[in-house]
């Protein structure tokens, strides 16, 4: 009967949604077998008149979530490979050469955070600080700043950042597809201390967000989050949401992108309850890292928009995602997305070589892109 039983769950799933992830890393390989250079993948990215995109670092397994520090070392987070790193590029031509590896073996370590020469990595239940890192590089140690968050790897992993007002921001997904959790932490954005003390849940409703920026002008939070999965090829969509106060409710898991009501779980729900998207970003593109462009190298009009990383699909029977898109923000309001680099995703054989897992501003105005697929990190620059 139990066998019964799983074979109808599979039969139901198939009806609803494709599993149809990317296949074996293209990029990897033909370097290695010397078949072709990464420059030859770089030339199918399609950017806007001007721009121009270039490897930044590649052998960096696993790269995903990165932050800056102001003397220009690139801390990168992994997932699956368990590392963080440490990237330096020292004679300022914007390829790194030096990579240090800070911490092998941990749990998830996607988030890292930045305070006062402090780095701050995020397991999937826990927050580790390197005090002074820059100073500890050949010998890098940490100190648990907190224990405290739940032990559930489903959506356990974690981007972090310090908002405006000095605390670290730190979301905690569902830990399922779809469920009602007694836990309120689960589903919800939580902030924190430095030192760890005072958590506190300052939005709920949240199924996934991998990605979180402020914006530079009204300091008001803005976050993606990851739809849910099995209800079909083209709903519900992953979405763009702003925060410009505490205790907003966003919907998870009763009503998804503002105006769908869950089928098992929306029963004498109401849409109108809960804070809709500011912007849908289409279903299964995996909205990720998200940043507002603060710089002077690119046109004024990207000037204070979003550019938002989409890893991209795995469960789509057509893949969709795999770029950067671009939202224009108005207002306080999203009035326009447009899809910004392509071309990780070859539409001919739907099959992706890279995936890109977050973005990160450089002094210069131009825009890092991690991969976590192709192990590498990407520069964007205008040219004019």
């Amino acid at each position: 009967m139990k066998n019964l039983h799983f074979l109808l769950l599979i039969l139901l799933l198939a009806s609803c949604n494709s599993i149809n992830p990317p296949s074996d890393n293209k990029v990897k390989a033909a370097v290695e077998n010397g078949e072709e250079g990464f420059d030859a993948f770089l030339d199918k990215i399609e950017l806007p008149k001007g721009f121009k995109i270039e490897l930044y670092a590649e052998n960096v397994p696993n790269a995903r979530s990165m932050c800056l520090s102001p003397s220009g070392t690139l801390f990168v987070g992994t997932r699956g490979a368990g590392n963080v790193y440490a990237l330096k590029d020292t004679d300022g031509d914007f390829k790194i050469d030096k990579k240090y590896t800070l911490a092998e073996g941990l749990e998830m370590p996607n988030g890292v955070a930045l305070k006062d020469g402090d780095l701050y990595v995020a397991e999937y239940n826990r927050i580790l600080k390197f005090k002074d890192i820059e100073a500890i590089l050949n010998q890098p140690k940490y100190e648990v700043v907190t224990d405290n968050y739940p032990s559930k790897k489903h959506h356990g992993w974690k981007y972090i950042a310090f908002g405006p007002d000095g605390k670290l921001y730190i979301p905690v997904g569902a830990p399922c597809n779809i469920c009602e959790s007694d836990d309120k932490i689960f589903n919800s954005m939580t902030r924190i201390n430095s030192d760890g003390t005072n958590r506190e849940i300052i939005a709920e409703g949240i199924r996934n967000s991998v990605g979180f920026d402020w914006h530079p002008e009204t300091g008001e939070l803005w976050f993606t989050d990851n739809g849910r999965d099995w209800m079909g090829d083209d709903k519900p969509a992953c979405e763009l949401n702003h925060a410009p106060k505490d205790g907003m409710h966003f919907g998870y898991p009763y009503c998804h992108q503002g105006d769908i009501l869950d089928p098992k779980l929306g029963d004498g729900k109401n849409c109108d309850d809960y804070t809709p998207p500011v912007q849908n970003l289409g279903a299964h593109v995996a909205a990720l890292g998200m940043e507002f462009y603060t710089g002077n190298q690119f046109p004024a009009n990207y000037k204070n928009q979003i550019f938002i990383a989409e890893h991209g699909s795995w469960n789509r029977s057509k893949k969709v995602g795999y770029q950067i898109t671009a939202v224009t923000v108005e207002n306080g309001k999203a009035v326009n997305s447009q899809p910004f680099a392509t071309g990780w995703l070859d539409k001919t054989d739907d099959e992706a070589w890279g995936r890109p897992v977050d973005v990160e501003m450089l002094p210069d105005g131009s825009m890092l892109i991690s991969d976590d697929f192709a192990d590498a990190i990407y520069r964007v620059s205008y040219e004019g």
